[in-house]
């Protein structure tokens, strides 16, 4: 009798995708629903718990001549403070704090993520949409709010003919709905992406062996790599805020 093929969890020593499971840590079950708390609850927590440490021992002893730590802060500021000034203008200062509080906590737990045995909250889509639908809901609240009815010009660009609204109105009407799912996608697909890389590499290593130096050279390069996109997607998510806050104030 033939014997039958290894199965590939035989083969390969790793699953790729064991890392997104969400697993109930202390189960919650009122009324049917499941508020159970999750390992993606709980890293969001250590994300929070993090951001709120690194900013009371940065700050905690201000200096005029800042050391390393509250240097490391002062430049986040400044570089979330530009980006609100530079999108956004003078008027979006008040949102500054909301701004900032999204982008350190998307930049946590993106950089949290790589660490082994974490779990990265921003690799789940309906975390990612959530986060993007909260932005969508905001700015067209604030559009309406600043303009009333007026805010509706957002979808007719001034000056261009009155018979391209057949046309135009309907574009720009579905391109603003899709924020939500393009700004989600974008983020959830990169990080996720990126950390089935590192898991298959690391995968290499432990099935090579001792000739696993080159995949590991690999993963070490693609670790690096990755810790780069997952600074520059939380700097992409939040720019697009601005953005989008851009357009419900000034709307153009």
């Amino acid at each position: 009798m033939a014997e039958l093929p290894e199965t590939p969890d035989k083969v390969f020593p790793v699953d790729p995708l064991h890392q997104f499971q969400i697993h109930s840590i202390v189960p919650v079950n009122v009324g049917g629903v499941d508020l159970s708390f999750t390992n993606s609850a709980l890293w969001m927590a250590i994300a929070i718990g993090l951001i709120g440490l690194f900013f009371v021992l940065a700050t905690g002893g201000r200096q005029l001549v800042p050391g390393r730590l509250q240097s490391v802060a002062e430049l986040m500021y400044e570089i979330v403070a530009n980006m609100v000034r530079d999108n956004v203008g003078t008027e979006g200062r008040r949102y500054f704090p909301f701004v900032f509080t999204l982008f350190m906590f998307t930049l946590f737990g993106n950089v949290l993520g790589i660490i082994p045995h974490s779990f990265t909250y921003t690799s789940h889509i309906i975390v990612t949409f959530f986060m993007a639908f909260v932005i969508f809901i905001a700015v067209t609240v604030i559009g309406f709010a600043r303009h009333g009815l007026g805010f509706l010009r957002l979808f007719f660009p001034h000056g261009a003919p009155l018979w391209t609204s057949v046309i135009l109105v309907p574009i720009e009407l579905i391109s603003y709905l899709s924020r939500p799912v393009s700004l989600s996608v974008r983020l959830f697909a990169n990080m996720m992406a990126g950390h089935i890389m590192l898991k298959v590499f690391a995968g290499f290593v432990l099935l090579m062996g001792l000739a696993g130096v080159v995949p590991l050279a690999a993963l070490v390069g693609i670790t690096v790599l990755e810790l780069l996109v997952a600074v520059l997607q939380a700097y992409i998510f939040t720019i697009l805020t601005c953005v989008y806050l851009h357009d419900a104030i000034h709307l153009h």
